[in-house]
C-alpha cells in the first residue's frame, strides 16, 4: 500500500522543487541523486519560468527579507539568483472545485509546454524504487508554492487588537477559515487523482508558523472565534488575557528574564487562563485542518505532515500527539537559518515593548527558552546566517527537538527535515546530527543547494 511506502524504514530523502527537473532534465537530477543514496524525492505541483527583474519573485526566495543573503548552490537557468514565475503544472478536474470561493488558476502556456515534467518525474523515480511525495501549501491558496499565494482579507488571521499582521514570511490563511479548508480538500483530492505516481501528499504549515512577533497572538478572525464558540472556549476571556499577556510583556526587565525558564512561563499562563484557551485552539485547527485533509485523501494514498519542531510548535498549535494518529508520516523541520531570525522578530518586537529589558537579556532569554543552542551576544548577533556561515543551532539543541518529536509522535515515524542552505562542512554536521537522531529518516531541503561536493558528502554522512 501506498501508506505503508511513505513511512519505510531508513530514508534519505531531498525535495526537488520542479524547476531543477526543467533545467537540468529528470533523468540527470536523478541519476545525481541515486549516486548520493537518495531513496525517496518530493516535488510540487507547478512548473516556472525566468522573467524580468520586477515581474515575478526572487529564487531563492528572500524569506521576509533576511532571506535575500542566500545564493543557490546550482545555478538555475545560468544564475544563483534570479527573478521567476510560475503556472500550474496540471489542468485542474474543474468540477471538484465547483461553488467554491478560491479556484485553481487557469492552466497557461507554460502549463501545456512544461506541465509534463512533473508528471515525468515522478515516473521517473517510481521506476526507480524512489518514494515520491507531492508537496502543497497547506493554508496558502492556489497552494502550489508560498510565494505565488494568498488569501483573500477575510480569509486572513488576525490578532487580538483585531488587525492581520504585515510582512509575514509565511502567507498562511486563519486554519479556520471554511472557504479555505474547502479548496484544501479539493485541491488535495484532484492532486491524488492526476498524480498516482505519488506516494503522498506532503503538507507544508499545517499550522500557524511563528515566524512574526504579532503572529504569536492568532486567531482572533471571525472564522477563528466561531471554532473557539463551537468548541465551548470562552472568546472573550481569550481576547483579554492575550491583550493582558501583552501588557505583562512590557513589564520585563533584566532580572526576570535571567530567572526565565519553561517553569516560569507555565506559571505565568496559569494566570492568564484566556492565553491558555487560545493555545488549545490553535491545537483545535490544526488537528481540524489534518483530519479534514486526511479524509479528503483516498485511503491507499500517505497524508505528510510537516511542522515545526518543540518548542515551537506549542505556538504553532502543532500537536505532535494528535497528528500521530492522523498522518502517516511527521517531518520535524530543522531548518536553522530560520531560528535566529524568528528570535530576532521576536527580540526586536519585546525590546520595543519593555524598555526595560536589554537586548542582550532578551536574546539569552530567547534562546534558552526555545533550546536553539548557541550564545548571542545581544539581538543584533542573531542574524539570517549568510551563505558561507554556519548555522548557531547546536549538535545537542537539534537532536534534542528530534527526541522529544519523536516521544510525543507515539508510533507514527518521524523524519528529521534538514536543510542543504550553508557551508559544505555545516551542512553535513547537521544532516549527520538529523539521521543519527532519527535513526535514519532524513529529508533534504532544498535540491538547489545541494553542490555536487555537498550530495558526494552526503552519500559518505549517511551511509
Amino acid at each position: 500500500m501506498k501508506r505503508q511506502e511513505t513511512i519505510g524504514g531508513r530514508t534519505l530523502g531531498v525535495t526537488v522543487l520542479p524547476e531543477w527537473a526543467q533545467a537540468e532534465g529528470v533523468e540527470a537530477v536523478l541519476d545525481r541523486l541515486q549516486a548520493a543514496g537518495v531513496t525517496a524525492v518530493a516535488t510540487s505541483p507547478y512548473v516556472m519560468e525566468p522573467v524580468a527583474d520586477g515581474e515575478g519573485s526572487r529564487e531563492p526566495p528572500a524569506d521576509g527579507g533576511a532571506g535575500s543573503v542566500r545564493l543557490l548552490d546550482r545555478p538555475l537557468w545560468g544564475r544563483r539568483a534570479l527573478t521567476v514565475r510560475t503556472s500550474p503544472s496540471f489542468v485542474p478536474e474543474r468540477t471538484r472545485y465547483r461553488g467554491l470561493a478560491y479556484q485553481p488558476p487557469e492552466p497557461d502556456a507554460l502549463t501545456l509546454g512544461e506541465g509534463h515534467v512533473v508528471a515525468d518525474f515522478l515516473v521517473a523515480a517510481k521506476a526507480r524504487g524512489m518514494t515520491t511525495h507531492l508537496q502543497v501549501q497547506a493554508a496558502i491558496p492556489p497552494g502550489y508554492r508560498v510565494q505565488f499565494g494568498g488569501a483573500r482579507p477575510g480569509d486572513l488571521p488576525l490578532g487580538p487588537d483585531g488587525q492581520p499582521v504585515p510582512g509575514r514570511v509565511d502567507a498562511n490563511a486563519s486554519l479556520a477559515s471554511p472557504d479555505i479548508l474547502a479548496y484544501g480538500e479539493a485541491l488535495l483530492a484532484d492532486l491524488a487523482a492526476q498524480y498516482a505516481d505519488a506516494d503522498a501528499i506532503r503538507l507544508d504549515w499545517p499550522e500557524i508558523p511563528p515566524y512574526a512577533f504579532g503572529a504569536l497572538f492568532f486567531d482572533f478572525s471571525p472564522h477563528a472565534l466561531a471554532a473557539a464558540e463551537a468548541v465551548g472556549l470562552d472568546a472573550a476571556r481569550m481576547r483579554r488575557d492575550t491583550l493582558a499577556l501583552r501588557d505583562d510583556l512590557a513589564l520585563l526587565d533584566d532580572r526576570t528574564l535571567a530567572a526565565a525558564d519553561l517553569t516560569v512561563v507555565e506559571a505565568a499562563l496559569d494566570g492568564r487562563p484566556g492565553v491558555r484557551d487560545l493555545l488549545r485552539l490553535r491545537e483545535h485547527l490544526v488537528t481540524a485542518l489534518l483530519e479534514r485533509y486526511r479524509r479528503a485523501l483516498p485511503e491507499h494514498f500517505g497524508l505528510v505532515a510537516q511542522a515545526f519542531p518543540p518548542p515551537f510548535n506549542r505556538l504553532s498549535g502543532f500537536d505532535y500527539a494528535a497528528a500521530g494518529r492522523i498522518a502517516d508520516l511527521i517531518g520535524v523541520k530543522l531548518y536553522t537559518m530560520h531560528w535566529p531570525m524568528i528570535l530576532r522578530n521576536w527580540g526586536e518586537a519585546l525590546a520595543a515593548l519593555a524598555p526595560r529589558a536589554s537586548g542582550p537579556s532578551i536574546a539569552a532569554a530567547l534562546v534558552r527558552l526555545t533550546g536553539t543552542g548557541g550564545a548571542p551576544r545581544d539581538l543584533a548577533s542573531l542574524n539570517y546566517p549568510e551563505p558561507d556561515e554556519p548555522h548557531p543551532a547546536s549538535d545537542a539543541a537539534m537532536a534534542d527537538k528530534i527526541r522529544v518529536a519523536r516521544a510525543s509522535a507515539g508510533g507514527v515515524p518521524v523524519a528529521a527535515f534538514a536543510h542543504a542552505y550553508g557551508p559544505l562542512p555545516d551542512v553535513v554536521r547537521r544532516v549527520r546530527v538529523a539521521w543519527e537522531a532519527s535513526d535514519g529518516h532524513v529529508w533534504i531541503n532544498r535540491y538547489g543547494y545541494l553542490s555536487d561536493a555537498k550530495l558526494a558528502a552526503l552519500a559518505e554522512a549517511t551511509a
